[in-house]
């Protein structure tokens, strides 16, 4: 578990530009990004790219000035001098009129406390000094749009107020509520509520975008009441949540968001609750929660940062830092949290601009490092529905799934043939994955019991390996993008370690000895075999048949993390030289036949080097990826090395990947 103990407030700030910036980063439907440079450039926006606008406007001595939203809203920027990302806050700074404002985006993202990291809940909090040395009259304004509760903006929206902790707090959503009646990718949700409680004593608004505004620029008020004419598309008069408030110098004033999903995803047809939800709490009560552990939740917040930045900056200096920092909330965002009926957390990914599966076991694969690094619990919670599937009748195949369905709908496997035949599954990939995982998850210090459980489908995913995972058959490997492949070496490598990795599981759990010792020499024996038939001279192939091929094995990682000694160093030192030639601007391609590759799987691969100036060589490139890519979408894993731009892929779970480091201190 993390410990927070004395860990330093202080952090290191660099020029790093993301290319879009976390603002409200919760679960797949409650994310809102900033892709341009300055936060007054353009809309703020959901993952998609779909329009999920914030305005805020402050007026410095009766003169307003705009820190956030499109130039549209005809108001003069005040100049951002500075944007800084950390595990769970954005932290903006403007200046103008003799004001430096401070403007923080922060969530509760505590990824070693699932309750807290379940609750639908972030904070914008608002303070300022004196530029030059003058006293000055701030108020500012803030308000979020009906775009944040629907998939399409022609959807009818309703209104209205609730009391929270003594404070007036607005609520929107959708006329309709369609819980749950829509599954896919290019989706926004369209059900539940969404919450805005603005500070203790302030003016609030519910009504027309260009009212509220207008009237705040006029003269510093909001319109004496609130716009009744619903329900109403949220397009028509864009019907905004708005507040204003007084800011006293060097004093924190904060904007608390929040969303109530009621029903997170369906299991098995049966709705379930976010795990926060387990004992039966009201969302009025979590809000009221929320507000009282405000305080405390920042100061966490900033020693999490902290903690966050040292370990990463000690794992692979301030570049790596960066790209930690910006994968931190990526990561634990694209997943949703919910209570199982017996109330243990499940942990669904979704699979963003992919396919939208849901608790796919390859995009778990590469996210689990942050989980192992930091909370192993969190991977047992994302590995629970999958053993539960494999282990259930429906489940007829020898090898692991690859899903449980479409987000947010986990009723069993979509992809491929799914549960009908073997047409397009991954045999080999999703059956060493999910044991590397199940030995990665008890070496960290996981629970023996959870996995004894369910030794009986690890023991068939083994057998399975055995016989099939040397020389793979033509079948498809979690970068299916590239088609096909037979006699894949990098997936060989998988099946060993992974056979190599369950043998050490075996011991881990008691089981006999000779049961172990079966498993190892397996894979002792397939991991001689793989040298002799990966041999390509100088490097190893792409494919077993096919000379003159390459490909980064960062498969390999696990028998350096895990401590495995399957491969000889030589395999590591030749790979490693090799790759040296083959990187390109942005970073190492992932094989041969094409200039594209995959964050996740470069990070993994500068873990092949035991020297800190070969791991910064394929580092450094990564970084500059993220600093000057033209595809301004959160984090791609999936892009061009020549020119940096996104092949496909944005706001994954598998930016966990880059944690892979951490698993070597």
């Amino acid at each position: 578990m993390l410990s927070l103990i004395g860990v330093s407030l202080a952090m290191n700030a660099s020029n790093f530009r993301p290319p879009s910036v976390p603002l409200i980063v919760h679960d797949p439907y409650f994310s809102v990004w900033s892709g341009s440079d300055k936060l007054t450039d353009d809309w703020s926006r959901h993952w998609t790219g779909s329009t999920m606008a914030m305005v805020g406007i402050v007026r410095i001595d009766g003169k307003p000035y705009r820190f956030c939203g499109s130039p549209n809203v005809d108001v003069p920027a005040m100049n951002q001098v500075g944007v800084e990302v950390r595990a769970t806050t954005t932290a903006y700074t403007f200046e103008g009129a003799g004001v430096r404002l401070h403007v923080d985006f922060f969530s509760p993202s505590f990824i070693d406390d699932l309750d807290v990291l379940s609750r639908p809940v972030a904070f914008v909090r608002f303070r300022y000094e004196s530029a030059d040395g003058r006293r000055h009259d701030v108020k500012t304004y803030f308000d979020t749009t009906a775009e944040w509760v629907v998939n399409r903006t022609d959807q009818k929206v309703t209104w209205g107020r609730v009391k929270v902790a003594g404070r007036d707090a607005l609520r929107i959503g959708t006329q309709e509520q369609p819980i749950l009646q829509k599954r896919g990718d290019d989706l926004r949700i369209d059900w539940g509520s969404m919450f805005v409680v603005p500070p203790s004593g302030a003016e609030s608004s519910i009504g027309a975008d260009r009212a509220a505004r207008d009237s705040f620029i006029k003269d510093g008020e909001l319109p004496t009441s609130d716009d009744l004419r619903m329900p109403r598309p949220a397009n028509d008069s864009w019907p905004v949540l708005s507040s204003v408030f007084d800011l006293e110098a060097g004093k924190s004033q904060s904007v608390l968001l929040a969303y109530d999903d009621q029903f997170s995803l369906e299991w098995f047809y049966r709705p379930v609750p976010a795990y926060w939800r387990r004992t039966g709490e009201s969302f009025e009560s979590l809000l009221e929660g929320a507000v009282r552990s405000e305080a405390a939740w920042v100061t966490k917040g900033a020693k999490l940062d902290a903690q966050i930045s040292k370990d990463a900056e000690a794992a692979g200096g301030q570049k790596f830092a960066d790209l930690a920092n910006l994968s931190y909330r990526q990561s634990l965002g694209a997943h949703k949290i919910v209570a199982d009926i017996d109330g243990k957390p499940m942990m669904f990914s979704k699979e963003n601009f992919s396919n939208g599966c849901i608790g796919t076991v390859d995009v778990l694969y590469p996210a689990a490092p942050i989980m192992l690094a930091y909370n192993p619990e969190m991977l047992e919670a994302n590995l629970r529905p999958l053993f539960i599937y494999a282990s259930l009748p429906r489940w007829k195949w020898d090898f692991a799934p690859h899903d449980l369905g479409t987000y947010p709908l986990a009723n069993g496997q979509v992809y491929g043939g799914g549960e009908r035949t073997e047409e397009n599954q991954m045999p080999v990939e999703e059956s060493g994955n999910m044991l590397i995982l199940a030995a990665a998850l008890v070496e960290k210090g996981g629970s023996k019991a959870f996995i004894r459980e369910y030794l009986p489908v690890l023991d068939k995913w083994a057998k399975y390996l055995m016989d099939k995972g040397l020389d793979p058959d033509n079948q498809l490997c979690t970068d299916d993008f590239a088609g096909h492949l037979a006699h894949n070496s990098n997936l060989s490598l998988k099946a060993i370690v992974a056979l190599g990795a369950y043998a050490g599981l075996l011991d881990d759990l008691g089981a006999p000895k000779e049961k172990s010792a079966t498993v190892r020499k397996a894979a002792e024996k397939m991991a001689l075999e793989w040298v002799k038939m990966a041999d390509d001279g100088d490097h190893f192939r792409l494919a077993f048949d096919k000379p003159g091929t390459w490909s980064q094995k960062y498969n390999l990682v696990w028998d350096k993390v895990l401590k495995l000694n399957l491969f000889p160093k030589a395999v590591y030192t030749k790979e490693l030289a090799y790759y040296q030639k083959q990187l390109g601007k942005y970073g190492l391609p992932l094989d041969n036949r094409k200039g594209y590759t995959k964050l996740d799987w470069c990070v993994w691969t500068a873990c092949l080097a035991d020297s800190r100036a070969e791991f910064d060589a394929h580092v450094a490139p990564l970084w500059k990826m993220a600093n000057e890519s033209p595809s301004r979408v959160p984090l791609t894993d999936w892009y061009e090395t020549g020119d940096g731009r996104q092949v496909g892929f944005q706001a994954r779970s598998v930016v966990g990947g880059v944690f892979m480091p951490l698993l070597l201190k």
